[in-house]
């Protein structure tokens, strides 16, 4: 996966039934930290909206590359 790559991110937003929305790999490995846990995220110019959270992140050729978990 590269900065620029199409993807696709399918989620249940805002409770509505499944939805489906498209965008581009704006960046990688950008950390996100609480007061609990540190982790690297991908970041996606994907809409993303409440209950997308466990969704599946996918590349152009259908394979998951990550799970929809924050929204910021």
């Amino acid at each position: 996966m590269k900065v620029g790559n199409g993807i696709i991110a399918i989620g249940n937003a805002l409770g509505y039934g499944q939805s489906v929305t498209t965008g581009v790999v704006s960046a990688l490995n950008r950390e996100i930290q609480s007061d609990s846990y540190k982790n690297k995220m991908i970041q996606i110019d994907a809409a993303i909206n409440g209950g997308n959270s466990g969704g599946a992140l996918l590349n152009s050729k259908g394979e998951v590359v990550g799970i929809n978990s924050a929204k910021y």
